[in-house]
């Protein structure tokens, strides 16, 4: 091996260094606490008064739990033999600089910053011996130099670094990235500039593929494998193009509801369509004025002897002309103003061509133009009066809608961050790529530290925020709860993808502003990540109940 900037007894340091922060995290939860509590509970004012140092705790627990996962991966790569210099350095500067800003302050935002003192913490708490060696010699300019030039070496693959999963897991991802890459890439900046729906014969090829029915249960039809291929599926296609990758979202979303609260009849009846993508399903939740508080629904669906009629306005539908079946939230308890009266619909529709997009009676909707995540359009849709038949209503009982929702949350959010990875991804890919071929006083522009340094926390970001999400599937796969972990995935993820495709765009420079280049996509296809399945300060709201319940 030639020389390198790497620390000796690495795996030993960044170990070292966990056992102080899960001490920090420890007294961080019950300073927060202590901000929220009320008699025995969260005192909803007090946390809304305290917002900040919450979300503060949210994402120090997020980025511990972070490090916990690359220290597993870095081990269990060492274990096989797979720890190479570049899984090393990858590491290392990941360590280097999230121990560095969990010291000095954690970006929530481009102008929010999670500081220790916003929980009652001191810097000293962190002043060990292994977190001092990694916070000064980890993330160096040699470090990050040397995992470029690593990066250039293998620019065939630019999947960095070893990934840990499994062989039948990599055979699936090979087979998604040359899909992508034959398939996709070539034609995605095509469609956003056009704003065209994806192509049916893409659908139809993903379908042979078993996309829609990947985790499915085979009795169903579908392929029951596990979260985490779904995960590597997810990822691949969305770097790709956003809306490739999220068209097997709206079958898993659709699966999980009808699996975890649906009939048996009912699951037999709609998981074999939405396996073998005979119908599209969409999810038809939010409202104008509701926004994240899915509980304020107005919605209404009143029954009228074997059927409901749903009447009311729902926006930001995704893929709702083409859709064939949508699963849909109203209120059947006109009583109720909270989640308590929500029931949770199978409702049928026809699909809708360009002239006609809802030529179903009861039902009428428009596009909402969007900046990215084109491939599927998004929709307002007014109902009056539109009919479902009774048996659609999920499980057959009023007033569950909002718990089957709940329980579809892990899967959903697991499934965004693999989305975010495979958007930060194609960052990085098209950004190498234009730093090797543009040249600027002589040189390329990957050979400028400020580039290559961008490049390199790019690929170290993308592997930390690929461990959380491994992991969330993993708990997923092993029937553990994984609310926190999933949120924690999907809050880190997002972040990673705005800032790889940010990032991305400057080396760019003004050609990275113009609409003939792929990154200018990226960067719109980036920013819905922070908002849709849980905007980032509700996901951080969330991951911050769980910690103080």
């Amino acid at each position: 091996m030639p020389d390198t900037p790497l620390l000796p007894d690495l795996l030993a340091t960044t170990k070292e260094s966990l056992a102080p922060l899960e001490v920090l995290l420890g007294r961080a939860r019950e300073n927060a606490a202590a901000l929220v509590a009320g008699e025995g509970r969260i005192d909803p004012a007090a946390f809304e008064a305290n917002q900040h140092a919450a979300h503060a705790l949210s994402w120090l627990a997020t980025y511990i739990e972070a490090l916990a996962q690359m220290q597993a991966w870095a081990e269990r790569l060492s274990g096989e033999g797979k720890f190479g210099e570049i899984e090393r350095l990858i590491h290392q500067i990941a360590f280097g600089e999230y121990l560095a800003q969990i010291r000095g302050g954690i970006p929530m935002s481009q102008g929010e910053m999670a500081r220790l003192a916003d929980l009652g913490l001191e810097e000293a708490a962190l002043a060990t011996p292994a977190i001092e060696t990694l916070t000064t010699s980890a993330n160096t300019p040699a470090a990050r130099a040397r995992l470029t030039a690593l990066m250039r070496e293998q620019a065939a693959n630019p999947t960095f670094g070893a990934t840990g999963l499994d062989d039948e897991l990599e055979m699936i991802r090979a087979q998604f990235r040359r899909y992508a890459d034959e398939r996709v890439i070539p034609h995605a900046h095509e469609w956003h500039l056009k704003d065209e729906l994806i192509p049916v014969e893409i659908i139809a090829e993903l379908a042979e593929m078993g996309v829609f029915g990947l985790t499915i249960p085979e009795e169903y039809g579908g392929f029951g494998l596990s979260k985490a291929s779904m995960v590597v599926v997810s990822e691949e296609l969305s770097r790709g193009y956003i809306g490739v990758g999220s068209l097997g979202t709206r079958s898993e979303i659709a699966a999980e509801l009808i699996l975890g609260g649906g009939t048996d009849e009912q699951k037999e009846k709609w998981l074999p369509r939405i396996a073998n993508a005979e119908i599209l399903p969409t999810a038809v939740f939010t409202e104008p004025n509701t926004g994240s508080d899915l509980g304020a629904l107005r919605t209404r669906a009143e029954r009228k002897g074997d059927e409901y009629r749903i009447t009311g306005n729902k926006t930001w539908i995704t893929h709702a002309a083409r859709a064939g079946l949508m699963t849909l939230l109203a209120r059947t308890d006109p009583e109720t103003t909270d989640y308590r009266g929500l029931s949770m619909f199978l409702a049928e529709k026809t699909p809708g061509t360009d002239e006609d997009p809802f030529p179903d009676p009861g039902i009428t909707g428009g596009e909402i133009e969007v900046l990215g995540y084109r491939g599927m359009k998004e929709y307002e849709l007014a109902f009056d009066g539109f009919p479902v038949p009774a048996e659609n209503l999920l499980g057959g009982e009023e007033g569950r809608g909002f718990k089957q929702l709940m329980q579809t949350f892990e899967s959903a959010r697991i499934q965004t961050a693999a989305r975010a990875i495979g958007v930060a991804q194609s960052a990085l890919e098209v950004g190498t790529r234009y730093g090797e071929e543009r040249r600027q006083f002589g040189r390329a522009l990957i050979e400028f530290p400020r580039v290559s340094d961008k490049l390199a926390m790019m690929a170290v970001e993308i592997m930390v925020a690929r461990q959380l999400t491994y992991f969330s599937a993993w708990q997923k796969d092993h029937g553990k709860r994984c609310d926190l972990e999933a949120g924690m995935a999907k809050l880190l993820g997002a972040r990673v993808a705005w800032a790889a495709a940010d990032n991305a765009l400057q080396i760019h420079g003004g050609n990275g502003f113009a609409l003939e280049y792929p990154i200018s996509r990226i960067l719109c296809d980036a920013r819905i990540l922070n908002i849709f399945e849980g905007a980032a300060e509700i996901q951080a709201t969330v991951i911050a109940r769980r910690l103080l319940a």
